[in-house]
């Protein structure tokens, strides 16, 4: 028995990716260019064991099994074992997988980018694969996995080659290279979007004019104008081609027939809050991005964290409820905001609770392994094996699911182990 756990980050994307110009390879119609966000605040964490005794694949997600022939799913392990440094007798062993992400999932947080890389990065390891851009076999199960695969700030190339071959992720710069960086998300809601990012993608294709104009005339240079921002820390530049592109993807949503709406009042809200701080201070400290749903993305530098947080629990209140903790990630604490800033939003104080709660993060490095065996997530499916199938290769005969456990478990420490 093999077994590697692995946690990987998300990345939240500064220029878009929205639409391909080849479904079954994903390939993108456009260039990208995200920043890694650090794993200590979200990430997907992802175990995967192959064993000779396995009789089937299977995969849990967040605690549910799910169906394990997904057919992206099958793209990914199809592409890994294809690279497989094993013999060609453990290649065919069955494969468990368990993944679970720290963040809501499929609210429009990037959970299918961090999913598919810590997965690609886990089966890499695994199947010894050594040498090879991982950030290729992370597409084929989720675009903007790719860009999940390293850390920093990250541009993924659309390429141009029909096989896909040249659509792969570059890091621009490390996590190292703009330490100021900070970014807060505003969770409004952390239920599942209504239209799927890969069915919306599809639809905004096939009806969008406004996407056929993006691709061709806006993209290319704004994608450029963003690298040039990043590697010279230009604050400025970088908010405002982030807003604008933010603002044309959600354009582009609408512009699709029938439309598709991600953001809701309180996203619209956040957006107009952003516009209006940056006007009273006569200056961009903070930009936004909105990803497919009403989670909002804030961009800002270490030292206007304070003030913005501020702003944010003044005209966002948290909820009065005590239980749920509303301010995780890195440990922040908001300045209230003096009258005469008040005076010059002129914006409306909404009832507590609009926002579920936000997380302070930065940016950071790319996917990591861990090696504490009280790390792997499939422990309790461990115990479920040993019960079913242990005794087909050790003949013992324990009365109880608690003697099978302690039968075994000196067995399962070893195997945990190796």
């Amino acid at each position: 028995m093999s077994i590697v756990t692995c946690i990987a980050p998300v990345n939240i994307a500064v220029i878009k990716y929205w639409g391909k110009r080849d479904e079954s390879l994903i390939l993108p119609t456009n260039d990208s260019i995200s920043a890694t966000l650090d794993t200590d605040q979200l990430h997907a964490k992802t175990t995967v064991m192959i064993s000779p005794n396995f009789k089937e694949d299977c995969i849990w997600l967040n605690g549910k099994e799910e169906d394990i022939k997904n057919i992206r799913l099958q793209n990914c392990l199809k592409e890994i074992r294809k690279r497989s440094q094993l013999s060609d007798c453990t290649n065919n062993w069955k494969i468990h997988i368990c993944s679970k992400n720290n963040f809501p999932t499929a609210a429009g947080l990037a959970s299918s980018a961090a999913g598919y890389a810590c997965l690609t990065a886990a089966l890499a390891k695994l199947y010894k694969i050594e040498g090879e851009d991982i950030s290729i076999i992370a597409r084929s199960g989720s675009g903007s996995a790719c860009r999940s695969v390293m850390g920093g700030f990250v541009r993924w190339y659309m390429g141009s080659n029909k096989d896909g071959t040249d659509s792969l992720a570059k890091q621009i710069v490390p996590a190292s290279h703009w330490p100021e960086m900070r970014i807060l998300v505003l969770v409004v809601s952390d239920e599942q979007k209504k239209v799927p990012s890969a069915i919306g993608m599809k639809r905004s294709i096939e009806t969008s004019t406004l996407l056929q104009y993006r691709i061709m005339r806006v993209v290319p240079e704004r994608a450029n104008k963003m690298q040039q921002a990043i590697i010279e820390k230009d604050f400025k530049s970088f908010a405002e081609l982030t807003m604008k592109d933010s603002n044309q993807f959600h354009a582009v949503c609408l512009d699709t027939y029938p439309p598709c709406i991600y953001m809701n009042n309180i996203s619209n809200s956040i957006m107009n809050l952003i516009h209006s701080y940056n006007d009273a201070v006569n200056d961009v400290k903070v930009a936004y991005t909105y990803d497919a749903g009403p989670n909002a993305t804030l961009y800002l530098l270490e030292k206007d964290v304070p003030a913005v947080i501020g702003i944010l629990d003044h005209f966002f209140p948290p909820s009065e409820n005590i239980a749920i903790e509303y301010r995780r990630g890195l440990p922040v604490e908001g300045i209230k905001p003096s009258q005469d800033l008040l005076e010059k939003l002129k914006f409306q104080k909404y009832p507590s609770g609009q926002l579920k709660y936000m997380i302070c993060t930065k940016v950071g490095d790319g996917p990591k392994y861990l090696n504490n065996p009280q790390d792997h997530l499939l422990n309790n499916q461990v115990k479920a094996y040993t019960k079913h199938e242990m005794t087909s290769m050790f003949p013992i005969e324990p009365t109880s699911d608690e003697a099978i456990i302690n039968t075994y478990g000196i067995i399962f420490q070893v195997f945990n182990c190796t």
